[in-house]
């Protein structure tokens, strides 16, 4: 599975974390930065990375911030992305069963390491249920 990964510098510890995680798992790895701490602004990291997810060039995105919720912001701007914003287990578990979410969003500020690395490891691991959920994810895609 390819994952593209993203983050502005306040998410930038974690999604080295999350990038040497992805690796020892085996997956695919395309990091469109930022590669430091140094401020930036994150539309200029995050979009290119969903636009991967969107494109198919890679299967899934993984975006982090301070909060989390901008970098949701920008991913879901883009058509054919599906991002959420997770902050435990359960939050990862049904944000794919239920909306069947490409890119998952996470704040570095907001939960502890081994915890983002948890939702991380739920979030691949959980299939799409299907059944009632598609109509809505078809009338979230506006068909």
């Amino acid at each position: 599975m390819r994952i593209a990964l993203a983050s502005d510098h306040a998410g930038f510890d974690y999604k080295q974390a999350i990038h040497d995680w992805l690796k020892a798992h085996g997956y695919e790895v395309n990091d469109f930065g930022t590669f430091s701490a140094d401020s930036v602004d994150y539309p200029d990291f995050i979009r290119p990375a969903a636009e991967a997810v969107a494109r198919g060039e890679c299967d899934r995105g993984i975006v982090l911030g301070g909060s989390g919720n901008g970098e949701a912001i920008v991913a879901n701007k883009v058509r054919g992305v599906r991002c959420g914003l997770c902050w435990n287990e359960e939050s990862a578990r049904l944000n794919r069963q239920h909306n069947d979410a490409n890119v998952l969003s996470l704040g570095q500020r907001m939960i502890p390491r081994d915890l983002a690395l948890r939702i991380v490891e739920v979030w691949l691991a959980t299939p799409f249920e299907g059944g009632r959920h598609v109509a809505r994810i078809l009338k979230i895609e506006g068909s």
